[in-house]
């Protein structure tokens, strides 16, 4: 059975306050589990105790390709101590958004994966909307398509961000089926009429659909983000997961 977790970006102002305080109110939400955007400079032992207090799985922790590249072993030590099964590369910076870059890129993730897979770890990519534009006006493929393409599926897979997927005009439905299986997490976010942030379920993306066509699909983990909540992030978490709890299993 999925999870549903909350990628703690959403609350990112709370978190700087008083991470540790902010954990405990996401478990009191009714939360079983959280994908770290940092560990608010907790040591390992601290994470450790944190999680066995508020009794949190950490799903998932987004790291950067850079800090994966320059300091895979402490990484994949911290994430292993905390039970953290699976590192994303969360955003690729322009410079890296070119026709050999990708080339490189795809590479690089296979190498990591590989060495991650050794550790008992997963590498995960996840998307924004720049990756579903065309690697170049001579190639049609989409940035995230080459990527699902050229990475070994025992080394890599990806976390498909719904709202950036809608944004770029792709339906994410259609999208985890084509690629059912390589798509084994899923950010579960909304879209206004605006095209902006929401919480899930107050938006006009068919959430319900999404979350049929993931399960289906593979997907073992919805991780709940607002990259930009406009009420207080906790009551923001909160109404998501309320909205995703009503959904038939």
């Amino acid at each position: 059975m999925s999870i549903i977790a909350l990628q703690l970006y959403t609350v990112r102002d709370e978190t700087a306050r008083d991470f540790a305080g902010t954990l405990r109110r996401v478990s009191e939400l009714g939360y079983p589990a959280v994908e770290f955007a940092d560990y608010g400079g907790l040591s390992i032992p601290q994470m450790q105790a944190l999680l066995a207090e508020t009794g949190l799985q950490a799903l998932s922790s987004h790291i950067s390709l850079e800090s994966l590249e320059q300091r895979f072993e402490q990484e994949t030590a911290y994430a292993l101590a905390i039970g953290c099964p699976t590192l994303i590369v969360p955003w690729l910076p322009p410079h890296q958004r070119t026709t050999e870059a990708l080339t490189m890129l795809a590479g690089t993730l296979n190498h990591l994966g590989r060495k991650a897979r050794a550790c008992g770890l997963t590498l995960g990519y996840h998307n924004h909307d720049f990756e579903f534009a065309p690697i170049s006006d001579k190639n049609p493929t989409l940035v995230l398509d080459y990527l699902i393409e050229q990475t070994d599926p025992a080394s890599v897979s990806f976390e498909l961000d719904t709202y950036w997927a809608a944004f770029a005009g792709v339906d994410p439905v259609e999208y985890l089926q084509r690629h059912a299986g390589r798509v084994t997490l899923v950010h579960v976010k909304d879209m206004t009429p605006e095209r902006t942030f929401t919480e899930v379920g107050a938006g006009i993306l068919p959430i319900a659909e999404i979350v049929a066509a993931a399960r289906t699909s593979g997907v073992q983990g919805f991780l709940v983000e607002n990259d930009q909540p406009r009420i207080p992030s906790l009551e923001s978490a909160k109404r998501s997961l309320q909205f995703l709890r009503m959904l038939p299993e």
